[in-house]
């Protein structure tokens, strides 16, 4: 699969021209114009330095900041998105002027780092909630600017996008309740202005928002930041009252070390802004060939 499937090119471009606009600020690579001939070439590759393996994301990326940087280039991709990589895995070969290349290093390795290392954290989270037939869904816990290519790397990574935007889904969260005056008029007030076959999500906090919400019939009832045996019991009386009708999603507090636990008290979904917010940058390093 390309990035483009996910985001369009102009997109990608915008947010690699604000990037090369602020590692090089219209004067370039000041060290390496007094070093290096602007005639000089070399050969170069991207080696991954995970000593426990990565899941890629962003190899599209760096041809497309090579592409902006360098007046002649010649990229080669060894790895793809959604990949897993292991230490010492070679994934791309570059050739190019040495100025250009240089000054394209860091910017290629910034996007790198940060997609792989979301992917590779969200792979985490979706190897132990496939057990239990749960999908991992990030939320809008994203970078600002960033946030497409962060919910790509989620994809990479084997997850789920939720809303890309306030735009794109009705939920219903906990500050609408307050304004609305409960949640049942929230739910009344949406159902009233949409159309028909758009679903309805709200977010509960505790047993008696958790009541209306079912009377009210909603599509989704997301349980947030609730312990695990306030789960169990909201899981128990949504299964007993409106079936497998409704889906279930946990959010809040979500880590690998309670994730299992989730899991198991049988709900469909559970958003985690960890898997944005949290994860640790990749260890990737451009070499030059000798």
């Amino acid at each position: 699969m390309s990035i483009l499937d996910k985001i369009e090119k102009y997109e990608i471009l915008d947010l690699i021209r604000i990037s090369i606009e602020e590692d090089l600020c219209g004067y370039g690579d000041v060290t390496t114009k007094f070093l290096i001939s602007p005639e000089n070439r070399s050969g170069a590759y991207i080696i991954c330095k995970e000593k426990e393996g990565a899941v890629l994301s962003g190899i599209d990326v760096i041809g497309y900041i090579l592409e902006e940087i360098c007046t002649e280039v010649d990229y080669k991709k060894l790895k793809e998105d959604s990949s897993k990589i292991n230490e010492f895995d070679i994934i791309c070969t570059i050739y190019g002027k040495t100025q250009e290349l240089l000054a394209a290093e860091r910017i290629c390795l910034n996007f790198l780092q940060h997609m792989t290392g979301i992917a590779t954290c969200t792979h985490k989270f979706v190897e132990i909630a496939s057990e239990y037939n749960v999908k991992v869904a990030d939320t809008r816990k994203t970078k600002p600017g960033l946030r497409k290519l962060e919910k790509y790397a989620v994809f990479c990574g084997g997850g789920f996008n939720h809303r890309f935007g306030l735009f794109d889904g009705i939920l219903i969260k906990d500050n609408h309740v307050i304004a609305a005056g409960g949640v049942k008029n929230a739910v009344e007030a949406i159902r009233n202005r949409i159309p028909h076959q758009l679903k309805i999500e709200v977010e509960v906090r505790d047993l008696n928002e958790l009541d209306e919400a079912i009377e009210s019939r909603v599509d989704i009832i997301m349980l947030d930041n609730m312990d695990i045996e306030t789960i169990k019991a909201s899981v128990k009386k949504i299964r007993q009252t409106l079936s497998d009708s409704c889906l279930i999603e946990v959010s809040g507090g979500i880590t690998l070390n309670n994730l299992k636990e989730i899991c198991k008290t049988g709900i469909d979904i559970i958003s985690a802004g960890a898997i944005t917010h949290s994860a640790l940058s990749a260890d990737f390093s451009l070499e030059f060939k000798e």
